[in-house]
């Protein structure tokens, strides 16, 4: 990576767009990133969270976004129900979804919930049908492929964060900040 190249992360907040455009309701990065010939590594839907990595690093972005480099994604994902240990199971070994069988993931119960920060707006909740938190980590990055996932094995998402990204983390990151990662 050339010296004067700059990665950074963010931690994207519901609502807004991996993109610095705004479009319909969905808000853009230029509301939190102003600094110029940064491009964003990779997606992550409006309706989910989490860490972002944006570069002016053209290689580096490719490398970070491309699935054949295989750079693990991890996930947490509040879902509906209590999965067990076969829908665990299912989603380590890969679920069959309508785009073709997905790659081996490594998913856990999260007990306890992790520490995050209220969602703005809240996500629907159910007196009678409880929630839990799984933490799944995938290396490919299919369309909503979490979601679907989750979704497969019996327990819809309610709430996605992305955690981390190979090496980089969320750590320290309150929703809407930016950090420049100055050790690669």
């Amino acid at each position: 990576m050339p010296d004067n190249s700059l990665l950074i992360r963010f931690n994207k907040p519901y609502g807004v767009l991996s993109q610095f455009t705004p479009e319909g309701r969905w808000r853009g990065l230029q509301d939190f990133i102003t600094l110029p010939g940064v491009y964003v590594a990779g997606r992550l839907d409006a309706d989910s969270e989490g860490l972002l990595l944006l570069t002016s690093d053209g290689q580096l972005q490719a490398r970070i976004a491309d699935p054949r480099f295989k750079m693990e994604k991890t996930y947490w994902t509040q879902v509906e129900g209590l999965p067990n240990a076969a829908a665990l199971q299912a989603l380590c070994n890969g679920v069959q979804l309508n785009d073709g069988l997905t790659l081996p993931a490594r998913a856990r119960l999260l007990e306890p919930p992790p520490k995050v920060w209220e969602r703005e707006p809240p996500i629907r909740t159910r007196q009678n049908k409880p929630t839990a938190w799984i933490e799944l980590v995938i290396r490919e990055g299919r369309n909503r492929q979490v979601r679907r996932m989750t979704a497969a094995v019996g327990h819809p998402t309610l709430r996605l964060i992305r955690a981390a990204i190979g090496p980089y983390t969320l750590d320290g990151l309150a929703p809407g900040t930016w950090q420049a990662v100055t050790e690669r």
